[in-house]
């Protein structure tokens, strides 16, 4: 006989924000490690030349939604093991994206975000910018820097072009010193 046993959800009471997004995908196994749920941001100022996701790069676009709403979603899924925030580029709603990861966090699930920033821009952001540091701190793995085309790399784990880095930066605030995952070798 197989027993599934089924995640439950703690009370955690999420702080309804408005977010703007282009889409969420409610089971994902290429946008992170396990069973994720994944949410697509919507406005993006990179705008990198062959982009995965062009239709982001609008901030008007996409539809507006709240926090709220989307932890509903995530609720729905006792098997999901993370989130993972992609864009657009998350860290430009970073105050609405660190509560959603805060609801996470509170119930166990892992932090997977994705950023046109490279770690050390966003480490000068978080200095100016609470979100930015609040959505830091909340998570767990970070895929950082832009997508260069002429970098591109289909054979990479969780990533599309040689310049990005996963990042496990579960050591943030307490220290900037990361450990880089899946490097790339020549």
């Amino acid at each position: 006989m197989i027993v599934l046993l089924r995640r439950s959800f703690s009370a955690y009471t999420i702080k309804d924000m408005p977010i703007r997004i282009a889409g969420i995908v409610r089971e994902s196994i290429v946008d992170g490690p396990d069973l994720r749920f994944v949410v697509f941001t919507q406005g993006c100022p990179h705008k990198c030349e062959g982009c995965h996701n062009p239709e982001t790069h609008d901030f008007s676009g996409g539809f507006a939604t709240t926090t709220a709403k989307i932890w509903a979603e995530i609720e729905k899924n006792p098997m999901i093991k993370g989130v993972t925030f992609s864009g657009g580029e998350p860290f430009c709603q970073a105050e609405a994206l660190a509560e959603l990861g805060r609801a996470a966090k509170e119930n166990g699930l892992h932090i997977m975000t994705y950023s046109g920033f490279t770690f050390d821009a966003l480490l000068k952001k978080a200095d100016e910018d609470r979100g930015v540091r609040e959505l830091l701190t909340v998570t767990n793995y970070l895929v950082d820097g832009p997508f260069v085309l002429s970098q591109r790399d289909l054979s990479l784990k969780y990533r599309g072009s040689r310049n990005q880095r996963v990042l496990d930066i579960t050591c943030y605030p307490n220290s900037t010193d990361v450990q880089e995952l899946y490097k790339v070798t020549d």
